[in-house]
């Protein structure tokens, strides 16, 4: 597997290609929970109550998102997948990049693509 300072994101934005707020609010923390069992293999034993560190919920510019590590895809491939589905089902703006893509505190430099 890859290093984590050089694997990509991917940024699930809750705005829609409309330019509407996704609901409900806590979308976010839904798909990284739903995405919580799916942590590198040297994670070992865990509470049950956690974020995997491949899907975590954050905010960016005050807008709700999901970031997925791309290694994400490496250890489960439907996972991955379904978190992609879920982005283009719901008309959903995403962006790819590297770590570059969030600042210190949150705050992505480039505007979401759709």
């Amino acid at each position: 597997m890859t290093n984590s300072a050089q694997s990509p994101l991917f940024v699930i934005y809750g705005v829609t290609s409309e330019g509407q707020r996704f609901r409900p609010s806590d979308w976010a923390e839904r798909l990284a929970g739903v995405l919580s069992p799916y942590r590198p293999p040297t994670d070992g034993p865990c509470c049950p109550i956690s974020y995997s560190p491949f899907a975590v919920p954050n905010r960016i510019d005050g807008v709700p998102c999901v970031v997925i590590d791309h290694r994400l895809r490496e250890i489960e491939p439907l996972a991955w997948k379904f978190a992609v589905d879920f982005a283009h089902d719901n008309r959903l703006k995403t962006a790819e990049g590297d770590h570059t893509l969030l600042s210190d505190n949150g705050v992505t430099k480039p505007s979401p693509a759709k």
